[in-house]
């Protein structure tokens, strides 16, 4: 079966994404109390120091307060060490603000982010079920920069994995839950 990408800009998406990943939903002004939710309990009954907490804390505000200021909608986080260090792999969905039809096609966005990149960054355009996309792969980030139907930009999928990093089963998880993006008409 072939995924038909819709011709007119979707209401809405849906991923699939593991329940074991925390959800804080940026769109709601009460995002801060859940993400101190995951630091508290990620961080208690471990041998987290309360300034290692602190600095988790700041890091991870400071990463949501960036996306809710360029767009971000979602941000999940899953604890990738067992018992000590706290290093979330996250995912951050951003919707960045870009005026409708001025969206640069995925070959000309994807010339830009590599002339803007090293030589240890892979850029390419793949096609993903949901659409074109401009991929962005370095040792410890994943990014898919999806071409929304109607012109309507590009709905950006931001992958950290700090320990793990992007060659392995974390990384495999991760080019899954991007698979998985479908559009929703309104």
């Amino acid at each position: 079966m072939t995924d038909v990408v819709p011709e007119k800009a979707p209401s809405d998406y849906r991923l699939l994404v593991p329940r074991d990943w925390f959800r804080i939903d940026l769109t709601q002004t009460r995002w801060r109390s859940q993400l101190k939710v995951f630091v508290d309990r990620e961080c208690s009954g471990s041998r987290t120091s309360a300034e290692a907490a602190r600095n988790i804390w700041i890091t991870l505000r400071n990463t949501a307060e960036r996306g809710v200021a360029d767009g971000a909608l979602e941000f999940f986080l899953r604890t990738e060490a067992p018992e000590g260090a706290l290093a979330p792999a996250s995912l951050l969905i951003s919707w960045p603000p870009l005026p409708a039809g001025l969206a640069p096609a995925p070959e000309d966005f994807a010339r830009a982010l590599d002339d803007r990149t090293g030589p240890e960054t892979e850029v390419s355009v793949i096609g993903l079920p949901a659409g074109q996309t401009v991929h962005v792969r370095t040792e410890t980030t994943l990014d898919y920069h999806v071409r929304m139907p109607g012109d309507a930009g590009f709905l950006h999928l931001a992958f950290s994995m700090p320990l793990s990093g992007t060659h392995g089963s974390m990384g495999n998880l991760c080019d899954a839950m991007a698979q998985s993006l479908r559009w929703v008409s309104g």
